[in-house]
């Protein structure tokens, strides 16, 4: 998910961001400075249907076991890459289940792809133009795709500069650490401490799993 790259591979200028927050936190700066010198990378994306997709195949399992599964799925379609989300939509859940996919992640599968063909969802193109706001509230509709799900793809895939996952474990845990907290962050404390890393939090949060790093 993460590895070199130079600074134009993001929609935004990552050296000014992170002067920005250098100047706004302290503590941050410190952990900037020890952390290994690695700049988020965004993923290539097909189309926002493939993105959610994968998405949803990958929620709550190791990158080995869902990358299994999701090559199982994609298999059923061969030899295409992908299917359309009308292909998918027919597919029979048992096809699905068979290739490794929870009851509720066919039918998380199976909704997204029935909202992608009958053009309820945006393309990729659209979603470029919507706000962070907008992209939650549109994406959130479908079954099994959460705000968590979306602040993913809008941090590796769209190249969204503020955004803050408040739930992700591994953000909370790497503030815990960073600001010596004997408990994980409550969303409000975060987001509230957030305040100053604007307009970069997506930076910020790229730190606090770095935080982790060396644990």
């Amino acid at each position: 998910m993460a590895r070199r790259t130079d600074a134009g591979a993001l929609p935004y200028d990552w050296d000014a961001g992170v002067a920005h927050l250098r100047t706004h936190d302290r503590r941050l700066a410190r952990l900037i400075d020890r952390s290994r010198p690695i700049r988020l990378e965004l993923a290539h994306t097909q189309s926002l249907f493939h993105a959610l997709a994968e998405s949803i195949v990958y929620q709550q399992l190791s990158g080995k076991a869902a990358a299994t599964i999701f090559g199982r799925v994609r298999a059923i379609y061969a030899p295409k890459k992908f299917p359309t989300p009308a292909e998918l939509a027919d597919t029979p859940p048992e096809r699905l289940r068979a290739a490794g996919l929870s009851t509720a992640k066919t039918a998380a599968m199976i909704d997204l792809a029935r909202r992608t063909a009958s053009r309820e969802l945006p393309t990729l193109a659209q979603i470029r133009r919507l706000s962070d706001d907008e992209v939650v509230e549109r994406l959130t509709v479908v079954r099994g795709i959460g705000p968590w799900t979306v602040h993913m793809l809008m941090i590796f895939r769209l190249g969204r500069p503020d955004v803050l996952p408040v739930a992700d474990y591994g953000v909370r845990k790497g503030f815990a650490q960073t600001y010596r907290m004997k408990d994980l962050p409550t969303a409000v404390e975060l987001a509230a401490h957030a305040e100053r890393w604007r307009p970069y939090r997506t930076l910020a949060s790229w730190y606090m799993w770095r935080a982790l790093d060396s644990d």
